[in-house]
């Protein structure tokens, strides 16, 4: 028994540790928190429901239509040390998620930045970056993981729903954790390693751009956080990613014709 509270105790608060480095500037005031809280919480915290891609074209969640989408595939390289890192993003099965992350890709938002949160030990977890802060590098490390991506054009933090598709469905799941929405089915795109993911804080939707590779295959994750794709080359690069390493370019190398920005 004491084995299993102490795995419990330690996956417990890798995850929270996650949510907290997910943290963005819309959630900081609102003491984030880790996704077993938030689960416990989901009658009183949450009242968006859960809803499918082709409501969304009604903006049954507000913003939804102004968001990137990307309809099909592409792949983002992402170099670190002079070293590549492939990653083939799914917009297939998460196209908000993946247009999101393509299109700031495109922006050269991830180009310098810093991450800021790498989980080894006690076992394999995940190393996060994304926070656009980290671009400056005389801004306080201890602050990095509460930043977003600002949208020059209204002046406000760009947020993006949850999107999580159950297996076998024609449509993702969008707001809504799948215990929040009673889902039982596993994901299309699961943390196994390699994944590619957003981080978030307490609230569904609140992840903006920062991002996590999954160092190991991470299944308690599945239905709570957003995979968008997959590391296919220089995983081992990933292995050996520091915190305090830069990213040095982010590329988008092919698919770009799929990512679809609103005017």
């Amino acid at each position: 028994m004491r084995l299993k509270v102490t795995k419990f105790l330690v996956t417990f608060l890798m995850v929270a540790g996650l949510m907290l480095g997910g943290c963005s500037t819309q959630q900081v005031s609102s003491n984030a928190s880790s996704p077993a809280e938030t689960a416990a919480q989901t009658s009183t915290t949450t009242t968006t429901e859960a809803t499918s891609v082709s409501e969304t074209t009604s903006e049954s969640i507000p913003g939804m239509n102004n968001l990137p989408r990307l309809e099909g595939k592409a792949t983002v390289v992402i170099t670190v040390d002079g070293k590549p890192i492939t990653i083939e993003v799914d917009g297939t099965n998460a196209p908000i998620t993946a247009g999101n992350f393509v299109d700031l890709v495109q922006k050269g938002v991830y180009d310098g930045l810093v991450f800021h949160r790498v989980v080894r030990d006690p076992q394999p977890f995940v190393v996060q970056g994304g926070d656009p802060q980290g671009k400056d590098p005389k801004f306080p490390a201890g602050r990095l993981g509460t930043g977003g991506y600002i949208d020059p054009k209204t002046g406000n933090e760009r947020y993006i729903p949850l999107e999580i598709k159950p297996q076998g469905e024609a449509a993702p799941i969008y707001s809504k954790t799948f215990e929040m929405a009673g889902v039982t089915k596993p994901p299309e795109l699961t943390h196994k390693q390699g994944a590619v993911a957003m981080a978030r804080s307490q609230q569904p939707d609140s992840a903006s751009s920062q991002f996590y590779f999954a160092l190991a295959d991470l299944g308690f994750l599945d239905g709570n956080y957003a995979v968008f794709g997959y590391v296919t080359q220089g995983f081992d690069v990933v292995n050996k990613i520091k915190q305090g390493d830069r990213i040095e370019s982010a590329k988008v190398t092919q698919g770009a014709e799929n990512l679809k920005v609103p005017q």
